[in-house]
């Protein structure tokens, strides 16, 4: 792996440990109702939006780079009624995001720039990119459970 390429993989990786660090942290305050209760009807609980989380990576990244053959139902991380323990759904989130690391680090400086197709991210164009978008799609949903917190310790 080149200089450039083995910066990005490393600052791509360090993000997405950062970011599954931060939501096992958030999470070690709510108890099991709460990682699933909906503050707001129009909203998502922190559980939904952990399950979202390991979808998009896993569908992104893993159906569509890795090869893992994940099948996405969209849909039902929003609306899962039968959740799982906050434990097993955490734990999910790390198998995913080791996925996502061992992912980055294959990846060279000619597969950066492969082209990149997925239903939901026509704009994207290269696998960077890809990699990219879901860092801030997950960073983005880490600011919503951080509000969630903020809701359900008042």
């Amino acid at each position: 792996m080149s200089d450039l390429s083995n910066t990005i993989a490393n600052g791509l990786s360090s993000s997405y440990q950062d970011f599954g660090k931060r939501v096992h942290t958030l999470a070690e305050s709510l108890s099991e109702e709460q990682f699933w209760k909906k503050p707001y009807s129009y909203g998502n609980s922190f559980g939904h939006l952990t399950l979202h989380l390991i979808g998009n990576l896993n569908y992104y990244i893993g159906t569509q780079i890795a090869n893992t053959g994940y099948v996405r139902d969209r849909e039902r991380e929003f609306t899962e009624s039968n959740p799982r323990p906050k434990q097993e759904v955490l734990q999910q989130l790390d198998v995913t995001i080791s996925m996502v690391v061992k992912t980055l680090e294959a990846q060279t400086a000619e597969t950066w720039s492969q082209e990149y197709q997925a239903t939901g991210a026509e704009y994207t164009k290269d696998r960077f990119g890809i990699f990219l978008r879901c860092a801030s799609h997950f960073h983005h949903h880490l600011g919503q459970m951080i509000y969630l917190v903020k809701e359900h310790s008042k």
